[in-house]
């Protein structure tokens, strides 16, 4: 249980980092982190990181898809970590 936990802090604090990233690119017209690659991360166990920086960064705030996304992945996961949970016990 101890390592899932710090996959998960390790994994939302990366997808945070790069949501601010991909913002500071846009900001400068450099190239960007496609948006496959930002969902992936949210998708692999980042989404509260995601989330967080969607809001702290004011980045994919306008875009549907993340603004309805983002919240989807982070309720199917907790489904799912609830279900595994349910099953264990």
């Amino acid at each position: 249980m101890k390592p899932f936990i710090i996959y998960l802090i390790f994994i939302n604090i990366l997808t945070f980092f790069i949501y601010g990233l991909d913002k500071h690119k846009a900001r400068k017209n450099k190239w960007r982190i496609p948006e496959k690659q930002l969902f992936f991360l949210a998708f692999i166990g980042g989404s509260i990181g995601a989330e967080a920086g969607m809001l702290c960064f004011r980045h994919k705030t306008k875009h549907p898809r993340f603004m309805i996304g983002i919240p989807a992945i982070f309720l199917l996961q907790l489904c799912l970590l609830f279900g595994i949970a349910y099953a264990v016990n």
